[in-house]
Parts: C-alpha cells; structure tokens; sequence
C-alpha cells in the first residue's frame, strides 16, 4: 500500500466514523423538559426494540427518590428528578446509564400528602448548562446541571403574594428564550432565568396545574395557560392576557396541558367527569368546534398523532386508554386494560405504563390498539409520564421508584 492509499484511508476513516455517528445521533434523542422535546408527549427516538420477553425489558437500574409525581428529565447523559422523604424535597441528578447518583439538592419541604401520598409534582427542566424546579410551595431553583450547586434561588410564591393552590404548584418551568415561566398566579409568571429577577406577573389568583405551553399566533408569541377556570393566551413579553375561554372543573382541577392541534386550533381536557373541547382561535376569540365526555383528562395531556388523541379518560380507580379523532371528537376505540396510568409516543407507537405497573407497547393506530409486547415491570401505583431517551425506558411510581429499563436502539450520550 502506498502512502496516497494510506492517507486516503486516513482521511475516509474519521468521516465514515463522523458519518456514522450522525447516524446514531438520528436515532436517540433527549428529554430536556415536561413533555419531551417539542412539548407534545412524543419521542424523537427510532430503531429501538418494541418487543420484549415476557418477563420484560431488562432493568438497566433502580433508584428510590421519595414520593412524589414528577416525571424524569434527561439531557447530556443526565437523569433529573424530584422527590420528598422526611420532610425534605430532594432533586436529584443520576448518570442516565448507570444510575449512579452524580448529585443532589435537599431542601426542607412538607410532602402536602392531601387525600393522596403527597410529594413533588413538576418535573425539572434542562436549559443549557442548568436545571430548573419549583416545588409545590412555590421555591423556585436554577441549580448547575453538572454539579447541583445553586445559581440563584427564591420563594416566588411568597413574593408574587399568592397562595397555594390546593394541591400544591405543579407547572414546571418552561424555558422561552430569557425568561423562566411559571405557572404561578392567575395566568403564570416569568423570571430572568439568568438571575431569576421578575419580569412579569400576572395577579394573585389560584393557579392552574398545567405548564405554560409556547403557541404562536397572528405573529406574536403566546403563553397557553390553563388556569384555574379558564384557558388563556398570554403575551409572552409582558403577560397580558390576549384571550380567554371559561373552563371550570370540580376543585378548579386544570391540570393537563392543553394540546395544540393545528396553527389556530387548541384542545383542552379536565378531570373529574369534565371531559374535553376542540378550540379554534381564528381570529383570537374562542369558539367550540366539539366539547364532550369522550376524554377526561385527570394528569397528563393527550398525545396528538396523525389527527387523533390518545389519552388516559377518567380518574383514578376508573379510567381507560381511549383514541378520539380530532375533526369529529367521536371514539375511534377504548381499550380497557390499563385503567388509570400514563403513554407517550415514540416512533409511531403507544408506550403505556399502566396504574398498577404494566408496560403495553402497540401501534399506534386510529383502528385499535393491540399490545404487541407487555409484562409486569414494577410494583407500585403509576400516574407519571413514561421517558424514552437514549434508549432507556424511564418509569416512576408515587412512591418514588424509578426504574430504567433497556430498550436497546442506540445510547450516544454520557454523562460529563
């Protein structure tokens, strides 16, 4: 071999590498914040494994982070979340692939175990090189993402001069641009994220549960609050409010995100028997295109796919994972099997843990909905998000079990 030969495959190895490293980065994604990537309870991943033995996905690791509901956050080889033990909320930081434990910051907290275990709520959001959390008092935390040391911090309940709502604040924060958006007070408010310096508020009204959602209309960014008793589109430079539709559920339970389902169409859901409603804003004034039964949201938002919505309907101890099609509002199938629980979507298929700890992995289809993997993964009572990132299964129970289960694809990040 001469040395043109030898410098020709010089040069062609990096970029056969470089290239096929592009490729893997395709097939893994990350899951910076509630909700996933684009905010829509879908998964960026493909090529990983849907099927599994009938004992299940092998477990990669387990952790025990103390009551609580928040759901997993991943970026940059890091797994984020929160959790209450002894009075005391906790969020912490594991290596996403190990499990082993890189950092943790603890703060006095009561669990506010109010007809339920109690515990944390919002899930930490990943921005850069920090991690946001408010907890259900309203502490607001900017924490170094790679070390947990705290950049700045406040009570931002106390100083907005509101109370809390009955379950406690769940919004986590949505990061847009400069601002660190909450939604704490009648419609939210924003911080500086570098600082947490307030940029606007909104009124000292209860708060709803869901996280405020970006929404872009006529030109102008909005905020999607689903406040206590209505949805609301908020200027996002300065917090006044654009519109409003009236929506009150028992025990003003707003708590899904609202879903946007076309540039001038939004569909919001509540528990509690309150069911759901298709919006359109043309012209920025609300109008009802359908509002039924057919999903009642309780926790999480429906997942848009393909001009339909799958979604957990009804509330805990009685509810079912159902598929609407959006432009009528009719049921395209009810499937019965998971009772309460949570989904996400990745690569065209359901991923559904069920209340009581099944993993049903199926297609993703207005037709019906038939399992083509399941098996009893955890103990324990699920209301939260499953995570795919990395090809890891991300799944926590109320108690605080996480547990990491291998669905093989491609891991292109480490921790660092």
């Amino acid at each position: 071999m001469n040395a043109y030969h030898r410098s020709q495959i010089g040069t062609l190895v990096p970029a056969i590498a470089l290239a096929s490293l592009a490729v893997l980065t395709t097939m893994a994604s990350d899951w910076p914040h509630w909700r996933g990537p684009d905010r829509n309870g879908i998964s960026k991943e493909t090529g990983w494994k849907a099927e599994f033995p009938g004992e299940g996905p092998k477990v990669l690791w387990k952790a025990n982070v103390g009551l609580g509901y928040a759901s997993v956050t991943v970026a940059d080889g890091r797994a984020y979340t929160t959790g209450n033990k002894d009075e005391k909320d906790t969020i912490y930081c594991f290596d996403a692939g190990s499990g082993k434990l890189i950092w943790q910051h603890t703060y006095p907290h009561p669990k506010d175990d109010k007809y339920y275990e109690g515990g944390t709520s919002a899930s930490p959001t990943v921005d850069g090189n920090n991690v946001y959390v408010v907890s259900k008092r309203g502490h607001l935390f900017c924490l170094n993402a790679a070390d947990g040391k705290v950049v700045w911090q406040k009570q931002a309940a106390e100083e907005l001069k509101v109370k809390m709502p009955t379950w406690g604040f769940a919004s986590s924060v949505l990061i847009d641009g400069q601002r660190a958006v909450v939604n704490v007070g009648t419609y939210g408010a924003a911080f500086d994220k570098s600082n947490g310096q307030l940029l606007w508020k909104t009124g000292t009204d209860d708060s709803g549960y869901s996280t405020p959602l970006p929404f872009e209309q006529n030109g102008q960014r909005l905020y999607l609050i689903f406040a206590s008793k209505e949805l609301a589109a908020i200027r996002a430079d300065n917090g006044q409010k654009v519109w409003g539709h009236p929506w009150e559920t028992s025990y003003d339970v707003n708590a899904a995100d609202p879903v946007v389902v076309g540039p001038d169409k939004i569909f919001i859901a509540s528990g509690y028997n309150r069911g759901g409603a298709l919006l359109s804003v043309a012209g920025g004034k609300p109008t009802v295109l359908w509002e039924n039964k057919n999903i009642r949201s309780h926790f999480n938002a429906a997942v848009l796919l393909d001009k339909h919505l799958y979604a957990i309907d009804g509330d805990v101890g009685k509810a079912q994972l159902r598929c609407v099609d959006t432009e009528t509002g009719k049921v395209a199938w009810t499937f019965k099997d998971p009772n309460h629980g949570a989904l996400t979507v990745a690569d065209g298929k359901l991923i559904v843990i069920s209340e009581k700890g099944e993993l049903l992995i199926g297609e993703a289809s207005p037709k019906e909905f038939k399992p083509t993997s399941r098996a009893q993964v955890a103990g324990g009572r699920y209301w939260t998000t499953p995570v795919l990132a990395q090809g890891r299964l991300y799944i926590r129970s109320g108690e605080g079990a996480i547990t990491c289960l291998d669905l093989g694809g491609t891991k292109v990040a480490t921790a660092r």
